[in-house]
């Protein structure tokens, strides 16, 4: 929807309420609407959270991509503590950046599951129409992320903050009645996902981006990575890389292999995880399980999680920052993954649940935790030189947003 479309439903929705709106509120940020301003104030207040210590910025933070913000997290389980300390939830948080693109969930014409959020595609946007919304909504009552235990304690929270006099002005003043708490709940995801639509997360401003306009070159050990993402190591198959904006993901759903993270602190919550280190993270076909009308697809659809984009892939505030790769985090560096991909199905298998360091030491790869459904057709056995690996690295580090020529 374009900015001028959203300003004017705002203003629609408050006219029928008989509100007056006021922008001046978000004049201290000319580049966002006020349902963008607002949401970006919702996004990172901490007291949105049972113990007034965890936003939806914690895990999701613009320095480092839109996703987890401590280096020595990303380097173990990389698995974000809650609001209850000792509570972990079980996944990486994933990128929130140009997840507002993701379409409703659906299965399309090739039989395949697409869009969604959530590494599992959970979050289907059915209820709100937008699947970045569905997932905002997520946090605030899962017990081992921001733990409130109702929709009208995030709604009363946000009414008595300084910026509820915005969070009125853009939905209307009866949306703080307590008798609109479902209705006030869905504004605050919606303010939510408008910000996460906005150009704040979703840049398009990365070397990649001013290199097609013209702006820039791309080094030729930076072409070399393209040609070889576009051709022989196959990356465009799921991540599309083409035209103007591309969004480097198909949101389509996959099997890769990856082994679990022993290291995951999800392992040691007998609360929430009885089965301990036997537990198995199923992704989408858990998912598509507890759906009567999905549950027939779930079987051919164990093991599979979410393509991300590769947009901020490498978008670290320092060198030594350590990023995490895969929706456990497995993998600790670009290398490591895009070697990953090259060499899976060629190394041998890892006699443990060896981590990357080990099992790039040892010069093998640790079994897959969902040994079903793994995609041997278009990665594992690429034939890329060292070199090769190298250079889509290099590549990849062309889509960081923010770059100055």
């Amino acid at each position: 929807m374009k900015r001028t479309g959203m300003r004017f439903l705002i203003a629609a929705f408050a006219a029928a309420l008989g509100v007056v709106l006021i922008f001046s509120v978000a004049a201290a940020d000319p580049g966002l609407t006020p349902n963008e301003q607002l949401g970006r104030l919702i996004f990172f207040d901490e007291n949105l959270s049972l113990n007034g210590n965890q936003s939806c910025a914690s895990c999701h933070a613009p320095e480092v991509g839109w996703t987890g913000p401590d280096t020595d997290i990303n380097a173990g389980g990389a698995v974000y503590e809650g609001s209850i300390p000792g509570r972990f939830g079980n996944r990486k948080p994933p990128s929130a950046a140009y997840a507002t693109v993701s379409p409703v969930f659906h299965m399309d014409k090739k039989g395949l599951f697409t869009g969604g959020n959530f590494w599992d595609g959970r979050a289907t946007g059915e209820k709100l129409g937008n699947p970045a919304a569905d997932q905002a909504q997520g946090p605030f009552l899962n017990p081992l992320e921001q733990a409130l235990l109702f929709p009208a304690d995030v709604v009363t929270r946000v009414c008595a903050a300084d910026y509820a006099d915005l969070f009125m002005q853009v939905w209307g003043a009866e949306v703080c009645d307590p008798a609109n708490v479902g209705a006030a709940y869905d504004a605050i995801a919606l303010s939510i996902a408008a910000y996460e639509a906005s150009p704040e997360v979703n840049a398009f401003s990365s070397k990649f981006d001013l290199a097609y306009t013209g702006k820039v070159k791309l080094t030729k050990e930076e072409q070399k990575g393209y040609a070889l993402f576009q051709g022989k190591g196959k990356c465009r198959l799921c991540h599309l890389g083409s035209g103007r904006d591309p969004l480097f993901t198909d949101f389509t759903f996959d099997n890769l292999g990856i082994p679990r993270n022993p290291e995951n602190p999800f392992y040691a919550e007998p609360d929430f995880n009885p089965l301990g280190f036997a537990w198995i993270d199923m992704g989408l076909g858990g998912f598509l399980e507890s759906r009567p009308d999905y549950a027939p697809y779930a079987e051919d659809n164990l093991g599979m999680h979410k393509v991300p984009t590769l947009r901020n892939v490498d978008l670290r505030p320092s060198p030594d920052f350590v990023k995490a790769y895969g929706h456990n985090g497995y993998f600790k560096s670009l290398w490591g993954i895009v070697h990953f991909y090259n060499t899976r199905d060629v190394l041998s298998t890892c006699p443990g649940d060896y981590t990357e360091a080990q099992a790039l030491a040892a010069n093998c790869w640790p079994a897959p935790e969902v040994t079903v459904n793994v995609n041997t057709a278009e990665l594992g056995d690429l034939g890329l030189t060292f070199d090769e690996e190298q250079a889509i690295v290099a590549f990849l580090k062309t889509l960081s947003d923010g770059y100055v020529p």
